[in-house]
């Protein structure tokens, strides 16, 4: 059963055997312009797979009814006989995305988005309260954005306020139980994840400003949190007694979904821009960097993100392009050029510089060779975003899956192995969502 491999590490929750009487686990994966539900067997193969896309430019005010909207749609979609056999099912949303509720889950303030940046005047505040570091120290955590919502739209005549994330709000509509989280998404809240509490530092901030919210419920990504609603398996013919468990957000998601699970193997994202993670024996938070550690077990996965990426490339080529050009480089040859690819001023990872200037400079006449100049330069910050992880404490990278639009680039993919020195090839699967319906598979 499931992916073989010759280093299992058996405290990862990947690695856990799938109960053989179990019958489908769905995933649900929420992103920012659309939604995917994938259900799985119990040999972990695809049975059904949905998708719906959200209409464009959205006001705040609707997104709460487009995503449930959605929900339903997704789960319509995938045929009754398959609904009939699923006894798990778990969700994942971007990260940072909150909004405060009443007790019974309406939403009680506007949706700060997880790229929302309106709370930076009170990043200085934060500064001063948490530990050095810490990743709650920036104008998008979820910490920040609570700090912000509770000075614009708290109302003293209902204290019943609580603090949800989206994959938090979606997982309520399920299981009804209001206020419950998982660690991946409330480490931006501050959440302490080595002793999974909240730490005193969070308490005496909000007790000091007399901010008065309820702070989600925080268990383990993949927890049993209840059977699914009455109302809900009736209406959608899904078992009565299917569990509904915590869910992810939607990076950690994808890493699941790749089959990267030892230490030291890793996951890039070659989508707009370039993310990459890796699984570490040990944490690493650098906020010079926007380096931070998600708990995976007993395990981290220490990640950076660069503006570096696709988006550059589809500023000089069209898609088609891209796909052609690439089959006349030749990947065993490394370019001349020397490119530090942005569509604007500024980078945090891996070098720490708001001011650094884009250098597309100088384009040859020749689009093969522009083109591999390009791809050469962003693996090249690839390997130094991996290299810096490495120097900061993380376990050294031995093996990276690829997903995003990039992966099925394979004159790119062998630029990158040579550039990295190590194997790389495509994550066994692209979407979100299949790491989140493991993860509900292997729920306990």
């Amino acid at each position: 059963m499931g992916i073989a491999h010759p280093t299992l590490l058996l405290k990862h929750p990947l690695n856990k055997v799938a109960n053989k009487f179990m019958s489908v686990a769905l995933g649900i994966d929420f992103g920012t312009s659309g939604a995917r539900a994938i259900a799985i067997n119990a040999q972990r193969q695809i049975i059904a797979e949905t998708n719906v896309v959200f209409p464009a430019n959205i006001p705040a005010g609707s997104l709460t009814s487009i995503w449930s909207k959605s929900l339903f749609i997704l789960i319509k979609q995938i045929p009754e006989d398959i609904r009939r056999q699923i006894t798990r099912i778990s969700i994942n949303g971007t990260s940072s995305t909150v909004f405060l509720c009443n007790d019974q889950g309406g939403h009680r303030s506007t949706i700060l988005l997880y790229n929302d940046d309106r709370a930076k005047e009170i990043v200085p505040h934060i500064r001063q309260q948490a530990p050095e570091n810490h990743p709650v120290i920036s104008a998008t955590s979820s910490l920040a954005k609570l700090l912000w919502l509770f000075r614009n739209y708290l109302d003293d005549d209902d204290p019943t306020y609580y603090l949800l994330h989206q994959a938090d709000w979606l997982g309520y509509l399920f299981h009804r139980k209001i206020g419950i989280s998982d660690y991946h998404n409330a480490l931006k809240l501050g959440y302490d994840v080595v002793n999974l509490c909240y730490p005193q530092w969070l308490l005496d901030l909000l007790s000091k400003e007399r901010y008065r919210v309820n702070l989600p419920q925080v268990l383990a990504p993949g927890t049993i949190v209840g059977k699914i609603a009455q109302d809900f398996s009736t209406h959608f013919r899904i078992p009565k007694d299917c569990q509904i468990c915590t869910g992810t957000t939607d990076s950690i998601a994808a890493f699941l979904a790749s089959g990267a699970k030892s230490v030291g193997e890793a996951v890039t994202s070659l989508g707009s821009t370039l993310v990459i993670k890796l699984l570490s024996h040990h944490p690493v938070e650098d906020t010079r960097y926007g380096i931070y550690s998600h708990r995976l077990g007993d395990l981290w996965l220490v990640g950076g993100a660069s503006n570096t990426g696709g988006a550059v490339l589809k500023k000089y080529f069209s898609s088609e392009e891209l796909k052609n050009l690439s089959q006349e480089i030749n990947p065993d040859l490394e370019s001349d050029l020397d490119y530090y690819p942005l569509l604007k001023p500024g980078d945090r990872f891996p070098y720490n510089d708001p001011n650094l200037l884009p250098k597309i400079t100088p384009i040859p006449d020749n689009k093969v060779e522009f083109l591999h100049g390009l791809l050469e330069s962003i693996a090249r910050i690839e390997a130094k975003g991996y290299e810096l992880l490495t120097q900061l404490g993380a376990t050294p990278v031995t093996c990276v899956y690829t997903s995003g639009g990039g992966a099925d680039n394979s004159a790119w993919t062998k630029i990158r192995s040579r550039q990295l020195q190590i194997p790389v090839t495509k994550s066994l699967y692209p979407e979100a969502a299949y790491g989140t319906a493991l993860l509900a598979m292997l729920s306990s």
